[in-house]
């Protein structure tokens, strides 16, 4: 299924409620960690990278154990071991071994710790690593020194899109590398990192052609995963330049940070595929002690700006029936709508107000206007049709009662997106055999660079456990065990996908 991204040519920038950040704090942000301690930093403070972890109680003794070759379905992957196992991924059948693809896990979490450095908000994990900002920038040239160093081609487009290519047709894995203004370590670099170390293993096996992606501004600094949506035709580059982002810069001015960077054009035609292994920033998998979640479709979204316009009066000399009072008009909306809507939607569904305005926003005035951000999420067209009609015929019945103006923004929206059946059944094989009984098929609520780069290719995703549901914060965090089981399903569907080309 094909997307569709909804832009007013008259609005210069998008509505980043789709993607929305805690604001800025004064904060010490590291740009990077200083070249010869970039080990050290990604194996210091043991106690952090387990933090909040529910599923890891081990000894000191199993502890001890080390590591050793891990044999998984189709391919050998070099893991994390205990001394014995201890839960149903740990149990593996080396007769079914058909490559020689190995997963590190050293070296993969080393290199996720690695990245974690550049932009390090000395607060747990959390990192402030905004697109094109210095510490993004600080990144992807490291990111392309790996990718180099891993036997690819680095190629880089004017949105700063960076990519590792291999030769001739290949799948294409990744995600992104920026983060929310206040983010955690694993969202979006999670990808980019597995993906890097599934294309080393397959050019140390010989095979199959995997290429890398780190996508430009996902977050939202200028509007909705950005740096895809121009790569993908969603988005033009000119439009895309007259996006600012809340400090009045527009992207057009924010990308020549990386202009010496660009080396061209990127053609989508040679990719056969493209998977992207991401968090689940959400409390399913968590709560239900499950490790793998196969994605089946991406949810659609629609946003709009809604205003009531009432009467800014006195609020001491007003009485409360004469009034006309703006945020009245909202408060009795929202009870109506999520009255009205819980008949006609799933457990899945969601809507938010996720920003209020009120004017003049004074303790002693009755608001005379209101502006909210109103938002919904579903993966059926049809349901979010509907949901729009009730959420207008509502807004409009509300306005009517109270004696308020009732107006809308421009409606934002990108289409529900069904994950590629051949792609995901390749990942459902893997988290049977990676993640036995310890997996789920799902739909994803947030919306990711695969939805983008459906419109030009078969897309499938994987999902691994949030801690507490937790994404967005300085506290987002993984089991490392559950990063690892990530990386190798995503090894095992690749082997998978390579056999069979």
């Amino acid at each position: 299924m094909t997307t569709s991204l909804i832009i007013k040519p008259e609005q210069k920038r998008l509505n980043r409620s789709i993607h929305t950040g805690v604001g800025q704090t004064n904060i010490r942000i590291n740009l990077a960690p200083e070249t010869g301690n970039r080990a050290q930093f990604a194996r210091q403070m043991p106690e952090q990278r387990h933090h909040g972890c529910k599923r890891l109680d081990r000894s000191a003794e199993q502890r001890q154990g080390g590591r050793e070759d891990v044999l998984l379905g189709e391919c050998q992957f070099k893991g994390m071991r205990d001394a014995v196992p201890q839960t149903p991924w740990d149990i593996y059948e080396p007769e079914k071994m058909g490559c020689s693809m190995r997963i590190d896990a050293d070296r993969f979490l080393g290199d996720l710790h690695s990245l974690r450095g550049f932009g390090a908000a000395g607060v747990g994990k959390g990192v402030v690593r905004p697109a094109y900002s210095d510490a993004d920038l600080a990144a992807r040239r490291w990111l392309a020194e790996q990718m180099q160093d891993a036997g690819l081609r680095v190629e880089v487009d004017a949105m700063g899109n960076l990519f590792g290519l291999a030769d001739g047709p290949s799948l294409l894995l990744g995600s992104h590398s920026d983060s929310q203004p206040e983010g955690g370590w694993l969202d979006g670099a999670l990808g980019v990192i597995a993906a890097l170390e599934v294309a080393r293993a397959a050019q140390e096996a010989g095979g199959p052609a995997v290429s890398v992606v780190s996508f430009q501004d996902e977050e939202g600094r200028f509007g909705v995963t950005t740096g895809s949506a121009v790569w993908s035709g969603q988005l033009s580059q000119a439009d895309a330049d007259l996006l600012v982002d809340h400090a009045g810069v527009s992207l057009g001015d924010a990308r020549h940070a990386v202009a010496e960077m660009v080396t061209g054009p990127v053609s989508p035609s040679q990719f056969t595929g493209f998977v992207e292994l991401h968090i689940e920033q959400g409390p399913t998998l968590d709560s239900s002690g499950e490790k793998i979640g196969v994605v089946t479709d991406i949810v659609g979204i629609r946003d709009m700006k809604v205003t009531f316009e009432g009467q800014q009066n006195h609020a001491g000399t007003t009485p409360m029936h004469l009034r006309r009072d703006a945020f009245q008009a909202v408060s009795a909306f929202n009870a109506l709508l999520n009255d009205r809507l819980r008949n006609v939607v799933t457990p899945q569904t969601v809507w938010t107000i996720g920003h209020l305005s009120l004017h003049p926003n004074a303790s002693s005035i009755v608001p005379g206007r209101a502006v909210f951000s109103m938002q919904w999420r579903d993966a059926d067209a049809d349901r979010l049709a509907r949901m729009e009609e009730i959420i207008r015929t509502s807004a409009s019945e509300i306005a009517q009662a109270q004696g308020v103006a009732l107006s809308y923004g421009p409606l934002l929206g990108l289409e529900p997106v069904s994950m590629d059946q051949r792609l995901r059944a390749a990942l459902e094989a893997g988290a049977e055999t990676v993640a036995l009984g310890k997996w789920r098929k799902m739909p994803s609520g947030a919306l990711h660079d695969a939805t983008n780069v459906s419109r030009l290719m078969p897309v499938a995703m994987l999902f691994v456990p949030s801690i507490g549901g937790l994404s967005h914060t300085f506290e987002e965090d993984t089991d490392e065990d559950d990063l690892v089981a990530g990386v190798q399903v995503l090894a095992q569907a690749v082997a998978q996908l390579g056999s069979k080309t």
